[in-house]
């Protein structure tokens, strides 16, 4: 059985992982094009983690900017076996403020004017959305 890795891509805010110990930066190349930025290997309670800010430190890629695949491309080939993406958004929901942490169990995936699959002409496969 293979160890879990915990992968972590932060959004909007999260530059860092409070509590991430043992730190070292890796650049990963892809590809897929250039991911972020470089991945941060640590650990927390000693589960291993990989992380990546998705707009990199500073803020300096707009969403429209982001390379989502090279990005889940260089997390696989760190050895991450376990995914967690976190976003900033809003709600107009007053029950949800400011703060809230909320699980989504179902989503509308309107992306347009970028790529949307790592699959294309000559490879054929369907991936699980759930």
């Amino acid at each position: 059985m293979t160890d879990a890795v915990l992968g972590i891509i932060g959004g909007s805010g999260l530059y860092d992982l409070p509590g991430l110990r043992n730190v070292r930066e890796e650049r990963i190349e892809s590809p897929w094009g250039d991911p972020s930025g470089a991945l941060r290997f640590g650990d927390i309670d000693g589960l291993p983690i990989v992380f990546l800010p998705r707009h990199d430190k500073g803020h300096r890629l707009s969403p429209t900017d982001i390379n989502y695949r090279a990005n889940i491309d260089v997390m696989k080939r760190a050895g991450v076996t376990d995914l967690i993406s976190l976003s900033a958004c809003g709600s107009y929901k007053e029950e949800l403020p400011p703060g809230t942490f909320v699980v989504v169990d179902q989503f509308v995936d309107r992306t347009h004017n970028r790529a949307t699959s790592f699959f294309g002409t000559g490879c054929v496969a369907h991936v699980s959305m759930a």
